[in-house]
């Protein structure tokens, strides 16, 4: 990993999308981590049965799952169509309050204001556009919507697969860029133990809208 790379929240923005039979494997091998995840995302935006959810990066689907045996009603998006394919697969029993949507962080296929949580499990390091990601998720969140980001803790100077999450820095530079985004109340926590730690972010939206971006109005 690179000096500048440290520092970076989407270290992996130019990683290869996924595709194929290799896919489908790792659709396969993100499932038993999905449920713990989802759990610590529900418990992070303080999720009830009234809210509307926003899974950018969705996968396999899990935490869409999770969200509406709550009552929730989701949306799980994801860039990768195969990964669609699996997470509706799986989400037959949870039809009536759960659809799927082809999109990226960067242009999410929904309305404005049109969810009350979105959040982000071990996907805002492939983001393509941080900045445009957050404009997205600001966009669709309503006023004092919930935003959740959560990452496996990773190791400074770590490579391969091992790398795929965040060091604390990358965590504070991504509450860092929320805040530039005009969200509110970025809280940066820790949960779990040795290599199961996850480095999570919470922000809120604005109670009030605007187009505050950086300081400035646009």
């Amino acid at each position: 990993m690179t000096t500048e790379q440290t520092s970076v929240p989407n270290h992996h923005a130019h990683y290869p999308g996924f595709s194929g039979p290799v896919a489908v494997l790792a659709a396969i091998t993100m499932l038993p981590a999905g449920n713990g995840n989802a759990r610590l995302a529900e418990r992070l935006s303080e999720l009830t049965a009234s809210d509307s959810v926003a899974d950018i990066g969705c996968g396999p689907g899990s935490a869409v799952r999770s969200a509406a045996r709550l009552g929730a009603s989701v949306v799980g998006i994801d860039p990768a169509p195969v990964m669609l394919r699996v997470a509706r697969l799986l989400t037959r029993r949870s039809a009536r309050t759960v659809r799927y949507a082809e999109g990226s962080a960067e242009a999410l296929p929904l309305p404005d204001a049109s969810v009350s949580v979105a959040w982000s499990i071990a996907s805002v390091h492939h983001w393509a556009d941080l900045d445009a990601g957050l404009r997205e998720a600001r966009r669709i969140l309503r006023p004092g919507g919930r935003l959740v980001a959560i990452e496996r803790l990773s190791r400074p100077g770590a490579t391969g697969l091992a790398s795929h999450g965040w060091t604390p820095e990358q965590a504070h530079a991504f509450a860092d860029r929320c805040r530039a985004h005009g969200f509110t109340d970025a809280r940066i926590s820790r949960h779990g133990t040795g290599r199961k730690t996850k480095v999570t972010v919470a922000a809120a939206a604005p109670s009030e809208v605007s187009n505050r971006v950086d300081g400035k109005f646009h």
